[in-house]
Formats: structure tokens, C-alpha cells, sequence
């Protein structure tokens, strides 16, 4: 009864985030803040129901639903969505809205169709370690996520002041400055949660098998993807990397963390491959 509880409520949340995508999608076009605040607030709902169908999975299997690919996924795009209402709130940056849209929709469209396997009961699965790590590792890739929208964002309002014809994003994206600090902000917050986590998952790798570090795949494509973020901050302070160049390492950042979360477990295997049978 608690599977089927919680899953109905991913779906709700599921069809919350569709039509938030179909409102922003409205927004782009006609540009009415009216359109665009009921669009977030869609999201803050299916944020809210998304919360209480993991718990109340969490709560039906004992322990924390990252236990398959659905749940990894459903997961993954819980924190997107969480760090999206703490970014929009504090930047309120009302494009990006269309961004975290249309990825939560996808990401739960994809947790929903896909196979739902019962993973059977592992030790590896619990923990405060392993909590800490799971929770801090998603929180910043999602921060990471959102930083990759921003600077999407920035290359297409480059790309129209550049333009002799501004084009259709031009006057309805802001600043370039804005979407930089907005990015950098994402960034350096991701940055910092993905440190924590990767240091709690050393901590969780020692407990659990006995040494901190095994050339995991998973492991060697993590602290890559944290090299590349970290180079990108020592460039911005001590190089002046803003802008363009800071946009396109932040897209390629995020790329290596999509295939880290996904395509190492799928490809190439190791420990991690537990979490998304």
C-alpha cells in the first residue's frame, strides 16, 4: 500500500511539472508574469507532493529511495527541483523556470516508464554516512544543474546582442552580468556540496569496504567532474574566466556529471552499479 501511495504521488508530481513545462513554455512566448507565477508555483506543488511520495517510500521501504534507477532518478529530480524554488526565491531568474521544467518532466517521465526493480535488502544501503553522502551528492549536482541552465541562458543572450537582429531571446532573457552571477553562484554552491559529498562517500567507501578510495569508475568520473568545477573557480579568481568561457565549462561540467550519474553505472559498472539496476 505504501509503494502505491508513494507512487501515485510521483505521478501527481510527475503532471504537475508537465504542465508547469507547458506554462513556461506559454510564458516564452506571451511573456505575462501572471503565466509565469502560476508556472513556479506548479513546480513548488509538484515539489511538494514529489517530497511526500519519496518519504512515504522511504518510509515503506526503511531506508532512503535511491535503491534502482527510478529511484535514483526520482531522486535527482527532487533535489533539481528543490534547489530550483531556493535559486528562483533568491534570484528569481524566470527563465531558468523553463530550464528546471523541462528537465524534471523528462527525468520523471523517464523514473516513471522504466522498469521499477525490487532491489533486494543491502547493508550498503544504510548508514549516516551513506545518507550524507546520497543527499549532499544530489543536492550539488543539482545546484551544478542549474548553473548549466544559467549558462545556457547566457549563450543564447550573447549570442543576441551579438547578432545584428537580436533575435526571439534577446528582451526576454536579462543581463549578461546577471546570468554570470547567477550561474557563479550556482556553481560555488554545487561546488561545495558536491565536496562534501564526495568526502562523506570516501568516509562511507572506508566503512563499508575497508579502504577510502578502489579506482572505481564511478569514483575516477566524480573527482573529474570536481576537477573540472574546481579549475573553473581557481580560473574565475585568478584569471578573470567570466563570461563565455565560463558558461561553456559549466555545460561541459555538467555533462561529465549526467554521464557519471548514469552512463558509468549503465556502461561501464562497479560498485555503484548497485543503484541503478
Amino acid at each position: 500500500m505504501g509503494v502505491q501511495t508513494g507512487n501515485t504521488l510521483l505521478q501527481i508530481a510527475f503532471l504537475l511539472y508537465v504542465s508547469s513545462l507547458a506554462g513556461y513554455l506559454v510564458f516564452l512566448v506571451r511573456q505575462k508574469d501572471r503565466i509565469q507565477k502560476i508556472s513556479f508555483y506548479l513546480i513548488a506543488m509538484g515539489v511538494g507532493i514529489h517530497l511526500a511520495g519519496m518519504l512515504t517510500l522511504g518510509v515503506t521501504i526503511k531506508g532512503l529511495p535511491v535503491q534502482n534507477l527510478v529511484q535514483s532518478l526520482s531522486m535527482a529530480a527532487l533535489a533539481l527541483g528543490a534547489m530550483f524554488l531556493y535559486v528562483q526565491y533568491k534570484f528569481n531568474l524566470k527563465m531558468l523556470g523553463l530550464f528546471a521544467a523541462l528537465i524534471l518532466s523528462i527525468t520523471m517521465l523517464s523514473a516513471l516508464v522504466l522498469p521499477d526493480t525490487q532491489a533486494p535488502p543491502n547493508d550498503a544501503f544504510k548508514g549516516v554516512w551513506f545518507y550524507c553522502h546520497i543527499l549532499l551528492i544530489f543536492a550539488g549536482d543539482a545546484a551544478l544543474g542549474l548553473a548549466c541552465g544559467a549558462g545556457i541562458l547566457y549563450l543564447l543572450q550573447e549570442k543576441g546582442i551579438k547578432a545584428r537582429n537580436p533575435g526571439f531571446f534577446f528582451k526576454r532573457l536579462p543581463s549578461l552580468d546577471f546570468l554570470d552571477d547567477v550561474s557563479h553562484a550556482c556553481i560555488t554552491t554545487g561546488f561545495f556540496l558536491l565536496t562534501l559529498g564526495l568526502v562523506t562517500g570516501f568516509v562511507y567507501a572506508k566503512v563499508l569496504w575497508g579502504h577510502f578510495w578502489s579506482w572505481d569508475f564511478k569514483e575516477v568520473f566524480s573527482l573529474g567532474a570536481w576537477f573540472v568545477y574546481a579549475v573553473l573557480l581557481h580560473l574565475r579568481f585568478y584569471a578573470g574566466w567570466r563570461g563565455r568561457k565560463s558558461a561553456i565549462m559549466t555545460i561541459v561540467g555538467f555533462a561529465i556529471i549526467v554521464f557519471t550519474f548514469l552512463g558509468v553505472n549503465l556502461f561501464l559498472g562497479g560498485h555503484h552499479q548497485e543503484f541503478t539496476k
